[in-house]
Formats: structure tokens, sequence, C-alpha cells
């Protein structure tokens, strides 16, 4: 299993050949200059809420790769609407058998509006079982114990989580997260694009490790092997 990131909070995973990418916001990402949209793969587009930096290429790379957007069901009916061709709705406790394995649709305590204003729906975020392994993306979320919950019915490789503070979890909440998920192992999105998210990141690494969980920052590009 593969992980790509390519800034914000946007991450490609590979699993048997198929990309899944979740919450492409790169063209208009100064950070990710580096990052050519147009060279993106992608089988399958998960969109964890409505906010524009979640959603800035979605549209694009779907239509360009011909990927299935994977939503809530506001969401996808506003991809719909944008020439998206194909897209599966889902919702909060919703589970769906896909070729590559299962994903759930998690809760998450956030906002959810689109660029144009439309009602976004209820924020989420993704729990994907694999035979190649388990994962968890938060999408951008509070701390809630119903993470617990997540850990009870499927053991994590690891887990993707907002960690900039402000708008979503910081790094403290964050670190706790990872204890409720039994992740042992969590690579950090959501931070330093702006300002207000920017973190210390020797300090959000030590976070971690007093609760023994390792945090994955990784720079925009890089892939790593899980």
């Amino acid at each position: 299993m593969k992980l790509t990131y390519y800034g914000h909070s946007c991450f490609d995973v590979e699993i048997d050949g198929l990309h899944l990418l979740f919450d492409p916001f790169i063209t208009p990402n100064p950070k990710a200059a580096t990052i050519d949209a147009k060279a993106i793969p992608a089988d399958y587009i998960f969109i964890s809420h409505g906010h524009f930096d979640h959603v800035a290429d979605a549209a694009d790379i779907a239509k360009r790769t011909g990927a299935t957007v994977v939503a809530n069901f506001e969401i996808a009916e506003w991809f719909a609407g944008q020439g998206v061709e194909k897209s599966h709705s889902m919702n909060l406790g919703g589970s769906w058998k896909f070729p590559f394995g299962r994903v759930k649709m998690t809760n998450a305590v956030h906002s959810s509006v689109l660029p144009d204003g439309t009602y976004g729906g209820n924020p989420g975020g993704f729990l994907v079982e694999t035979g190649d392994g388990n994962f968890y993306y938060s999408g951008d979320t509070a701390l809630t114990s119903d993470m617990k919950l997540i850990a009870s019915e499927a053991a994590l490789k690891f887990a993707v989580l907002c960690i900039g503070d402000n708008f979503t979890m910081g790094p403290a909440d964050a670190a706790r997260a990872a204890n409720f998920l039994d992740a042992p192992q969590v690579v950090g999105v959501h931070y330093d694009t702006f300002p207000p998210i920017e973190i210390n990141h020797a300090a959000a690494v030590r976070e971690f490790a007093d609760r023994t969980a390792v945090l994955h920052l990784l720079k925009i590009g890089e892939t790593r092997d899980f």
C-alpha cells in the first residue's frame, strides 16, 4: 500500500494498481506548485466535505480520468451538476463494497458548504478496509470519542489525521485521536497551508511520541509505503 502526499489534505493511496485520491486541492495551493494536477492518476476520488480546499481539482481530475467521485449525497449530486459522469453517494454510518475493498463513511465534527454556496451536507471521514490492510482518513474534524468505535471495528495500518488546529484538531488532540484509533502510525494533513494552521513540526512529532504513536509529516510529492 503506497501513499503519496499532494499537499494540504490531498493524498493518494494505491491499492492493487487502483488509485484512491482524497480531497484534491492542488492548483490553488501555492505550496503544491511542484505538483501537476493534470498528471495525477485516479480511479476513485473521495471527498470528505464541501469546502473549497478539499474539492478544488476534483471535477477536473474526475473528467480527465473517468474516476468515480465518492462523497455524501449532496456533494455527489453537486458534482453531477459539474459534469462529472460517475459518482457514488454515501452518508454517515453507511458502507459499500468497492472492487478494492469496503468503505464506511464515518462521523466528522466540522461544517460543509460548496464553493458556490450550495449546502454540502454532513462532513465525514472514511474507513477503508482492503486485503492489503486498513486505514482511516478523518477529514476535517474535532476530536471525538466516536473514533474509539473505529478501533473496535478494524485494525488500522495507519490513519490520516488533520493536525493544523484552529479549524480542526491540533497536534495534541490528533495524538489523542491516534490512541483512540489504536493507530501506531499517522500521516498528518491539513497543516501549514495557511497562516492560521501553521504548526511547530518538532512539537507535533513529540505530542505523538509521548502517546507512543509515530507522526509522519511528508513532503509534498513524497510517497511512503505502509
